[in-house]
């Protein structure tokens, strides 16, 4: 029977992305070397280089790996036509993922390598944040044509009031972070900064 390279390889490369996955979690990211992941992996170091350029983008794509949906598809946000609701679930849901010691380890690995390398700023532009961007963007859209939101705010701005405090909070620990934080965030976002002045 003749071997099944593209299995093999398949097989090869999963056992890579766990490997470095496993292993930074023990070790952290500073000690973590692709010798190392080749080693726990059962395969030779050339065979890491052939696939990917660097541990950054070893890690990158392990960490792909743990997140990816079960369908396949683009990501979406839940449109259940209540803005105030859907966001405050996608954002708590952040939250809960950036606490969660499986993820925020490779997550930090990625942010500190994304600040040095371009080639892998590149690749997480184009494989993660463009699509995530893109589903936020829509379900703004979406409660722009419901009337929820000004037909002119800028949607590229409304993503970056909403998700970035978040992502700001968690990359320099400033604070805790938490649900009633993602709550705060939410209507602070939607409700603008202005005083109420609806009863004048």
């Amino acid at each position: 029977m003749t071997p099944n390279t593209a299995r093999r390889s398949e097989t090869s490369r999963r056992a890579i992305l766990t490997a470095a996955f496993d292993l930074l979690q023990e070790i952290g990211y500073a000690k973590l070397s692709i010798e190392g992941i080749a080693t726990r992996a059962g395969v030779g170091k050339q065979t890491i280089y052939r696939w990917w350029p660097s541990k950054g983008a070893v890690i990158f794509d392990a960490f792909l790996l743990l997140s990816e949906g079960t369908d396949g598809g683009p990501p979406t946000l839940p449109d259940t036509g209540d803005l105030v609701a859907d966001l405050t679930l996608v954002l708590r849901a952040t939250v809960d993922e950036m606490n969660d010691p499986r993820y925020e380890q490779p997550m930090r690995a990625l942010a500190t390598e994304i600040t040095l390398d371009p080639e892998l700023a590149a690749a997480y532009a184009e494989r993660l944040d463009g699509p995530l961007r893109e589903a936020k963007r829509q379900r703004l859209r979406s409660a722009q044509r419901a009337g929820q939101l000004a037909d002119d705010v800028d949607l590229d701005v409304a993503v970056d009031l909403i998700w970035g405090p978040v992502l700001n909070r968690w990359l320099y620990r400033s604070a805790p972070l938490t649900a009633e934080y993602a709550d705060l965030v939410v209507s602070t976002a939607l409700n603008g900064l202005r005083p109420d002045r609806s009863g004048e």
